[in-house]
């Protein structure tokens, strides 16, 4: 199993029904900050279920989806059917949107689970697809010294203020003997420091920024803001 398996596959990394909307609510409430003007062009990839999506399709004109995994996919097509704003992207869906022609690229949550070639073969894609004054928010980014420890305090305190702690901790159980665990373990997660990143995005095209916070609960993570040269 790999990273696209494991997000294809029935998993439990949310701890419950109310850790999951919180954490889509939150995520798409930061956002919403991105968003530059309310007929704008939105690409969210890697966007996993989006279960609170139709609220950021309210901010911008199209709201494109995709994510790699085909069971996620269906799930948003069942989910978004109905939505107007909101196009949820096939595999090769990438291919139907113009160049030049996206006004964000958001890439939430995603880096960490891709191989430095498969996230420089997108920076080019999402290069191609940005308009000029485009730009890409890459999000949730993990840096190097961050360990499962401070994820594991971060989630108790997102619990805490969301009213399921205790289903958090049992959680946390469960995920000791997960496939998470052991992918994390095994294949790992792939890490930044803000400088290296700022060094990939400049050699393909990209000039990048830190934002003042992450997007998210989880402030050890990070997420940075950049545009085409």
């Amino acid at each position: 199993m790999d990273w696209r398996e494991f997000w294809n596959s029935e998993h439990s990394i949310y701890v419950n029904a109310r850790h999951k909307t919180l954490h889509y609510d939150r995520i798409a409430r930061d956002l919403v900050a991105y968003i530059p003007r309310p007929d704008a062009t939105v690409l969210d990839y890697g966007c996993g279920e989006a279960l609170s999506a139709a609220s950021l399709a309210e901010k911008c004109g199209t709201l494109y989806l995709y994510d790699a995994a085909p069971n996620v996919r269906e799930k948003l097509r069942g989910r978004f059917a109905s939505y107007r704003k909101i196009v949820v992207l096939s595999t090769d869906g990438l291919d139907s949107i113009a160049d030049g022609s996206l006004d964000v690229i958001i890439a939430n949550s995603l880096l960490q689970y891709l191989q430095h070639r498969e996230f420089e073969d997108l920076l080019d894609v999402w290069h191609r697809k940005l308009k000029p004054e485009g730009r890409l928010v890459l999000a949730d980014v993990l840096p190097p010294d961050l360990d499962a420890i401070a994820d594991v305090k971060a989630l108790l305190d997102f619990a805490w203020r969301g009213g399921f702690l205790v289903a958090a901790l049992a959680g946390l159980g469960r995920t000791f003997f997960s496939d998470y665990r052991r992918l994390r373990n095994e294949v790992g997660l792939t890490r930044y420091a803000p400088e290296d990143l700022f060094t990939l995005l400049s050699a393909h095209g990209f000039t990048g920024e830190q934002a003042p916070s992450n997007v998210g609960h989880n402030q050890l993570r990070m997420t940075f803001v950049a545009r085409k040269v």
